[in-house]
């Protein structure tokens, strides 16, 4: 089920997509909810950002290969930071490139979406039932300022730094999703998420110990090797497999 968040006649609809046509939902997308009959051909909405959350929880060094790359060694725990929701930004919206930075580099990630509160997951609770969806994300950063100040809020955290999108699709399993991330039309990142140090589950468990989840949280689950510089005019497309493309364009302002 491909569930997307849209702008039609200036009103904000959640909808699922059947062969281009979408079909806005009554009720919260987070609970009960049902399918209304009407349907708009996605061709006429704004498709925007598939949640707003309370934070974006990020996962650094989770592909082997991405740590190597960066001369990092890999973490024997999950390596968490954050990113405000104030970076968010959805398809074909524009990444701004700030004057403090002379190197600004895509990071393609899937990111996970929570359904419902979550503190302090169990053993033996189902995973499964605080996921509403995956969707594709872009980690944005400032890689420059990343090296400069250590620590990562400033390089992750310029607001259009957390392009999200297109949609949210809930019946996927992730722990074998092939995905890659195009600049300009080539391909620069081709990834699997099998390659994951720590996955999915562990990371949903690992994080709701350590911070309360609330619905429409994202945590972005890391990206793999082949992380690189884009410029003001690029184009960058992240693709996940039964997901679809995200794609956002660079642009700098004078």
């Amino acid at each position: 089920m491909k569930i997307y968040r849209f702008r039609y006649r200036r009103k904000v609809f959640y909808g699922l997509l059947k062969e281009e046509v979408l079909f806005p939902v009554k009720g919260s997308i987070f609970k009960n909810f049902q399918i209304d009959d009407s349907a708009i051909p996605i061709s006429e909405v704004t498709v925007l950002p598939p949640v707003m959350p309370t934070k974006i929880v990020c996962v650094g060094r989770n592909y082997r290969e991405h740590a190597d790359e960066l001369g990092n060694q890999v973490p024997p725990e999950p390596l968490l930071f954050l990113k405000p929701p104030s970076a968010i930004i959805g398809p074909n919206q524009p990444i701004i490139y700030p004057e403090v930075s002379s190197r600004v580099d895509y990071e393609g990630e899937l990111a996970v979406v929570i359904k419902k509160k979550l503190k302090n997951l169990k053993e033996d609770d189902s995973w499964q039932d605080y996921v509403l969806g995956y969707t594709c994300f872009n980690d944005v950063t400032a890689r420059d300022l990343q090296s400069k100040d250590v620590q990562f809020t400033r390089a992750k955290s310029f607001d259009t730094f957390a392009p999200i999108g297109p949609c949210l699709v809930s019946d996927l399993d992730p722990s074998g999703l092939q995905l890659k991330t195009f600049l300009n039309g080539k391909l620069v990142q081709s990834g699997n998420t099998r390659n994951m140090i720590f996955n999915v589950p562990y990371l949903i468990g690992y994080i709701s110990r350590i911070m309360t989840l609330e619905p429409g949280d994202v945590i972005a689950t890391g990206t793999p090797s082949g992380v690189g510089p884009m410029q003001p005019g690029d184009r960058v497309e992240v693709q996940i497999e039964g997901i679809g493309t995200l794609s956002n364009f660079v642009k700098k302002i004078k």
